[in-house]
């Protein structure tokens, strides 16, 4: 009889050799490894290699070509449009070119109900997750298990930021991996606040607006510090759907999205019911969109003057330029209303005008009277015959030659190389002071100064002065023959403004990317002196003249020196005036594009009146100053010259009596 021994766990220490296991004992290691080893081994390797594959297939397919973040500063600039934005000089949004990104801001900076708006709305646990909010994905699901379809996302801000930045607005599931992945790199490069400010600088809101800055001032007008919590509110709710929401603002279904977001903030403990309960009873007060049609001539031309200064410019560009729209404004309205009641009377169809401080700041610049309809700056990009405006080089540089106000010249036909200028109006005066001829724009006494002192210094002074235009040393330049622009005329006017110093005009007070950092500043130099002081004052007082007793009387300002010139060229196709005091410089220029005819319209016209009505806006509220030179005396003559051009006139006056007796041939 056999002796049975007791169980024992296989391996175990008192397994004796040669006892046999009945079947309800373990095998041996060794004899399960020869029974199933190879097999097993062979299928679960299979396995393992089949999972290893697939899971690698899976992840390439995931995570392959990935876009990697980028450095801290081009997240900033990372996919973005080019787009520039103008503000006036006082710091107010004129216009924006292409996307409006708007200016940089930070969460710290703002009242908190705007930054709980968009965390309340979007992000609840945005300081406490990594990137990505298992909870939140938990809730979503419960909350779309329940409805039957999607009524709430699990979306943080930094994944919102991930989307934006880098991938597709595609609803894939290689997408939401890359989404998730990429939200937690963005974490540990960022701190939260960091993330928070690019989040509130890039998120796309709408109507084109990127950033709360942009939609602040798009759809309220306003800054974003200055937003109610009902506006907040309504901002916050736009990422989800920008563009409907968008175009919805007015609409019942935008409120109801506007109240989730104020009930989301109450839950979050953000702000209380009765704050809610307010906000919601505000009525929003949206900003109108303006067409571009009031600066544009002026925005082109600051682009231009960008490439100058900035020769490689970054795509987002903050311009901040010299324009104040109340004097722009002024301007417009002088040109048009000029024309409007005028222009089909006397044939004039389209004009221009600048307004300059004597710091050369411009201050209004209107190139047409459409911009929309013509984009031509007929203010910088027009070359016009100046006619007689153009005699104020010609009597400067008579004065810096020797002459005075008081010299005397003879108005009378004359003739240089086979040239004939006349008057117009055909009369001659005699005997006249260079003070009178100009004031009466006299072209036979301009004439011959400029062929007496050399029409070369004449176009010299010109150039000096500002006028960049080619200009010929012939004699006809002295009335104003070659063609300028009304900028070139402006400037040189300018000059005699400042006392003689030069006069640089400028745009652009300063250029800032979207960040805020400053990438040009307008230089702040000292202007050199052109022209002496005591002739410019000569200049004033011969000037003044021109407004107050000559060709320039629609110009006049009550209480101020104004100096001035007309001009006209010819057959009327050109009508000038260009006018200064002691704060500003300004031209105007009416005429057609065609360069047809007017009806026989003086630069003395049209021209001052428009120049005098933009004029007076901008000296509006300025106590009036005195320009040097212009309470001096009309005449610079002694009692002995004074004499002397009396016996001339008394001469003259003789001579034509006679000649009148006499009757022709």
């Amino acid at each position: 009889m056999t002796t049975e021994t007791p169980d024992l766990p296989p391996g175990r220490p008192g397994l004796r050799s040669g006892v046999t296991l009945s079947s309800h004992d373990e095998a041996p290691p060794q004899s399960f490894l020869r029974r199933w080893g190879p097999p097993t081994l062979k299928v679960v390797g299979t396995l393992a290699a089949m999972g290893l594959v697939t899971f690698g297939l899976l992840w390439n397919t995931l995570f392959a070509q990935m876009p990697s973040l980028p450095s801290r500063e081009a997240l900033w600039t990372l996919n973005r449009e080019p787009a520039v934005e103008f503000i006036d000089a006082k710091g107010e949004t004129i216009s924006v070119r292409g996307p409006r990104y708007g200016r940089a801001v930070k969460a710290s900076e703002l009242p908190p109900h705007v930054v709980n708006a968009f965390i309340g709305a979007e992000d609840r646990r945005f300081r406490e997750h990594t990137g990505v909010d298992m909870w939140a994905i938990v809730r979503a699901f419960l909350a779309n298990a329940r409805a039957g379809h999607t009524v709430e996302g699990a979306s943080t801000i930094t994944q919102q930021l991930v989307k934006n930045l880098f991938l597709t607005p595609d609803q894939t599931l290689k997408r939401k991996a890359q989404e998730a992945r990429l939200a937690g790199d963005l974490e540990r490069l960022l701190s939260k606040d960091e993330i928070l400010d690019l989040y509130l600088n890039r998120i796309y809101l709408g109507a084109g607006a990127y950033g709360l800055d942009a939609a602040a001032r798009t759809y309220f007008g306003k800054q974003p510090a200055d937003l109610t919590l009902a506006e907040s509110a309504m901002l916050a709710s736009f990422p989800k759907a920008p563009t409907r929401f968008a175009n919805q603002v007015q609409t019942s279904k935008a409120k109801e999205r506007q109240y989730y977001v104020l009930e989301q903030m109450v839950e979050a403990g953000f702000i209380s019911q009765a704050q809610s309960d307010e906000a919601k009873s505000q009525e929003l007060i949206f900003a109108k969109a303006t067409p571009d049609t009031f600066t544009g001539h002026a925005l082109d031309y600051a682009v231009e003057r960008v490439r100058e200064v900035l020769p490689n410019p970054p795509a987002d560009l903050v311009i901040k330029l010299s324009l104040d729209l109340t004097l722009q404004k002024a301007a417009q309205d002088a040109v048009e209303h000029g024309l409007a009641t005028m222009g089909k009377d006397r044939r004039a169809s389209e004009g221009a005008a600048l307004l300059i401080d004597v710091n050369g700041a411009i201050r209004a610049m209107v190139g047409g009277r459409d911009y929309l309809k013509s984009k031509f700056n007929r203010a910088t990009q027009a070359r016009r015959q100046p006619g007689s405006a153009f005699k104020m080089f010609v009597y400067a540089a008579a004065l810096e030659d020797g002459m005075t106000p008081g010299t005397v010249r003879f108005d009378m036909p004359i003739t240089i190389n086979n040239w004939r200028p006349r008057n117009y109006g055909g009369e001659y005066r005699g005997p006249v002071t260079l003070s009178e001829a100009l004031a009466e724009s006299l072209n036979t006494v301009a004439a011959q100064i400029g062929n007496e002192i050399g029409v070369d210094k004449v176009t010299a002074l010109a150039h000096e002065f500002g006028v960049k235009s080619q200009l010929h040393n012939y004699p006809s330049i002295t009335l104003g023959s070659d063609e300028v622009t009304l900028l070139d005329m402006t400037t040189g006017f300018g000059v005699l403004a400042k006392g003689g110093l030069q006069m640089n005009p400028y745009i652009i007070e300063e250029i800032r990317n979207s960040k805020g950092d400053l990438l040009y500043s307008n230089p702040v130099a000292n202007a050199p002196r052109i022209y002496p002081e005591n002739l410019a004052a000569d200049m004033n007082s011969m000037l003044t003249r021109v407004v107050v007793a000559g060709t320039g009387g629609a110009a006049r300002i009550p209480g101020w020196d104004v100096a001035g010139k007309t001009g006209t060229s010819q057959d009327w196709r050109d009508a000038w005036f260009l006018g200064y005091t002691t704060k500003f410089v300004g031209g105007v220029w009416i005429g057609n594009d065609d360069d047809k005819p007017m009806a026989k319209i003086t630069g003395g016209e049209m021209s001052a009146r428009i120049w005098g009505d933009m004029m007076k806006v901008a000296l509006k509220d300025i106590p009036p100053e005195s320009l040097p030179g212009a309470k001096q005396p009309e005449e610079y003559l002694s009692s002995e010259a004074q004499e002397r051009l009396n016996f001339y006139r008394r001469l003259g006056s003789a001579f034509s009596a006679v000649e009148s007796r006499a009757g022709p041939g």
